[in-house]
């Protein structure tokens, strides 16, 4: 057991009040076996159900507990970070609100750091939730995708659920990006890094808030973080589009002087409608960036927190 070190769990919570109280008893209980220096940040991301209420009986009880009550739903990579701030363990361990990321890891986790790795992801080995063969293979296919597409590698199949040492945690609450993928951030800062495989189990309690659309347009955000292939693309697809027009131009010259004039109607049609995609496809690929780039530089916070409960950074005390 450890006894100097302190952990920190960051929960973020979504439409979970069924699964609050089991996944805070798990996850007590995982973190008390291997350090009695522990504490929990439960950001709760303007949940639209009972989760607050939940969370304030839990949080008066146990001064392990911190609650931080967002202003309204910032989202999870928001949420997160929020907790991450908050933190003052030596490690902090991010995981969903769902128990799909299951606290009985946990050790395994703090073995893998013990032995100096600083930052140990879970990989999803397999999803026992009955998501389709088809929507785990685009999953999947995601990572495999997105490591094609950007300049930095992310773990596939590994998401949020991680442990993270102190230094690379602030390493990472410095970065000043509003629009965050932790887990490509978690990627970029570096350090010793290693994965732990683990079942994903089916949701505890209640429906997922995720939907394909939702998560086709993470995906978009994602690469959109990460890479910079999108806008070379157009450059290249410039450059053999201005090749291909010299030589239909010189086609066209060496006809005309050998034959009459085509009629070219046809022709002139697909090239038209094929030049309006290609430069429609560019203007959404460069406003695409250009959002980006607006949010960035609103400087606006990345999230609020109305309230936190048993805030240990204001009012430090000797159970936390």
């Amino acid at each position: 057991m450890l006894t100097n070190k302190m952990l920190s769990a960051v929960v973020v919570c979504y439409r979970d009040e069924g699964n609050i109280p089991a996944l805070y008893e798990r996850l007590s209980k995982a973190l008390a076996e291997v350090t009695p220096n522990w504490e929990i940040i439960y950001v709760n991301d303007a949940s639209p159900d009972r989760s607050e209420d939940i969370l304030r009986e839990l949080a008066h009880k146990d001064p392990h507990l911190t609650v931080i009550i967002q202003s309204r739903n910032f989202g999870a990579q928001a949420a997160f970070t929020a907790g991450m701030e908050q933190t003052l363990g030596d490690a902090v361990i991010l995981l969903d609100g769902d128990l799909q990321d299951p606290p009985e890891i946990i050790p395994q986790f703090v073995e893998k750091w013990l032995q100096g790795w600083e930052v140990v992801y879970g990989v999803r080995r397999r999803r026992e939730q009955s998501m389709g063969k088809l929507n785990e293979w685009l999953y999947h296919q995601f990572y495999v995708l997105f490591n094609k597409l950007s300049y930095m590698k992310v773990p596939i199949d590994a998401g949020e659920f991680s442990l993270i040492d102190r230094k690379a945690v602030e390493w990472m609450n410095a970065l000043p990006e509003r629009d965050r993928l932790l887990r490509g951030l978690r990627a970029w800062v570096g350090f010793k890094q290693t994965g732990v495989e683990y079942v994903r189990p089916e949701r505890f309690w209640g429906k997922s808030t995720n939907s394909f659309w939702k998560n086709l347009r993470w995906a978009k955000r994602a690469i959109f973080s990460f890479s910079y292939l999108p806008l070379e693309w157009i450059s290249f697809i410039a450059l053999l589009v201005t090749g291909i027009a010299a030589l239909a131009i010189l086609v066209y010259v060496i006809l005309a002087l050998f034959y009459p004039a085509p009629h070219g109607f046809l022709t002139t049609l697909v090239v038209i409608l094929f030049l309006g995609a290609i430069q429609l496809l560019s203007l959404g690929v460069i406003a695409e960036y250009l959002a980006k780039i607006l949010e960035e530089v609103k400087q606006r916070p990345r999230s609020i927190a109305r309230e936190i409960i048993n805030d240990h950074r204001k009012h430090p005390t000797s159970s936390s």
